[in-house]
């Protein structure tokens, strides 16, 4: 990188992370450009050169912090050495992480949003398409080692998506706890119906 590209990276940094403190506090619809542009410094123009619009720098943000989960899920995987532990550790994290994450509240503001950009709709499919493809490669895994059936990988990658996205959504008033105990009961009903019997 030369030094007006890393200039450009220093400045992309510092307007995420003020954009990122505006937005845990403020929440993601009452955090206007204007706000960011008076926590940074930045003109809006020059916050717009990076970011496109509010909702691309929000979505930044978000794809960030999808990196660093999968990167915390990595570094632990080892831990479980069956994918039906497995399962039950992406919960353990899901709720230990997701739920408690400073960005929660704004994600499920942003989410819930009206109109979005047609750019910003391809980078929250690929966003999901990630989330398919690892949990098909996960689900895979179960398959070929003998602890799940043959059955539609793709298909049961989409409900795990769907059942995990919901249980996100029920779960942000519940102590962690409870929120523990109800995803651990929602992977085992999702395993039920995958394990192989072996009676």
């Amino acid at each position: 990188m030369n030094k007006k590209q890393l200039q450009s990276e220093s400045t992309k940094k510092r307007v995420a992370d003020a954009a990122r403190s505006l937005f845990v506090q403020k929440g993601y619809k009452a955090t206007s450009i204007e706000d960011i542009v008076g926590a940074t410094g930045s003109s809006k123009g020059n916050i717009y050169y990076h970011f496109k619009s509010k909702e691309g720098l929000f979505l930044y943000l978000i794809e960030e912090w999808d990196r660093e989960w999968e990167a915390q899920w990595k570094q632990k995987e080892s831990l479980y050495p069956t994918t039906t532990e497995k399962m039950f550790g992406i919960a353990e994290q899901m709720v230990l992480e997701d739920l408690n994450h400073p960005l929660t509240k704004a994600a499920n503001e942003f989410f819930n949003n009206e109109e979005k950009a047609s750019d910003v709709e391809e980078r929250i499919t690929e966003l999901v398409n990630g989330h398919l493809k690892f949990y098909e490669t996960l689900i895979q895994q179960g398959i070929d080692s003998g602890e799940f059936k043959q059955s539609n990988v793709k298909g049961l990658s989409v409900i795990f998506e769907s059942l995990t996205m919901g249980l996100s959504q029920m779960s942000q008033k519940l102590s962690q706890k409870d929120a523990l105990a109800l995803y651990h009961l929602a992977i085992q009903v999702f395993l039920n119906g995958i394990t192989e019997n072996r009676s």
